[in-house]
C-alpha cells in the first residue's frame, strides 16, 4: 500500500467498493460500503500527518476513524434487528451492513485483493446459503383469532377442520 495515493488509485478503490456493495441490491449497503471506503481513503491521505511532531504534544491517531465507523455500524446494525415475540428479524441485514463496512475499509485502505476475495465469499454466503437455509426445518408458532357471527361454524367444527389439515 503506497503512503501517498493519487486520484487513479482513489477511483479504483471507490469503484471496487461500489461493486462489492452492489450484490446485496440495496442502496443502504452500497452507501455504507462507500462511506467506509471514503474514511479509509481519508486516513491514507492523512498518513503523512500521523504520529507526533517533535514540537507538539498532540498525537494524531488516524486509526480512530475506522474504529469509530465500525463501532457506529454496530449500533446501526443493532437498530436493524427487530424482535417480534419469539422471532428476531433483521439479523442478516445487520450482518450485511457490518460486512460491507469492513469491505469499504479494505478497499479504501488499498487492500484490493482481500476486498475482492471477501466480496466473492460474501456473495456466496448471502445467495447460496439462502437456499440451504430455506430447506432447513424451522419451528413456527402462530396465534389464530377468529371472529364469527352466530350463523358461523361452531368452535368444535373449526377445531375439527384444523386437526384434519395435519
Amino acid at each position: 500500500m503506497p503512503i501517498k495515493i493519487e486520484w487513479p488509485d482513489i477511483a479504483m478503490r471507490l469503484i471496487c467498493t461500489l461493486a462489492a456493495g452492489r450484490p446485496a441490491g440495496l442502496r443502504t449497503t452500497m452507501l455504507v460500503a462507500l462511506a467506509a471506503c471514503l474514511a479509509m481513503i481519508q486516513v491514507n491521505l492523512l498518513l503523512p500527518t500521523g504520529g507526533r511532531p517533535a514540537n507538539s504534544f498532540v498525537m494524531n491517531d488516524l486509526m480512530r476513524l475506522p474504529l469509530g465507523i465500525l463501532s457506529g455500524m454496530g449500533f446501526i446494525g443493532a437498530g436493524a434487528i427487530v424482535r417480534r415475540d419469539n422471532f428476531a428479524v433483521g439479523i442478516t441485514t445487520a450482518a450485511t451492513l457490518w460486512f460491507v463496512t469492513v469491505l469499504g475499509l479494505c478497499f479504501g485502505g488499498g487492500q484490493i485483493a482481500i476486498g475482492l476475495v471477501s466480496s466473492a465469499i460474501g456473495v456466496v454466503v448471502l445467495t447460496a446459503l439462502k437456499v440451504v437455509e430455506d430447506r432447513l426445518n424451522q419451528d413456527r408458532q402462530a396465534r389464530l383469532s377468529l371472529v364469527l357471527d352466530s350463523s358461523g361454524p361452531s368452535e368444535n367444527d373449526i377445531r375439527g377442520s384444523l386437526c384434519k389439515q395435519d
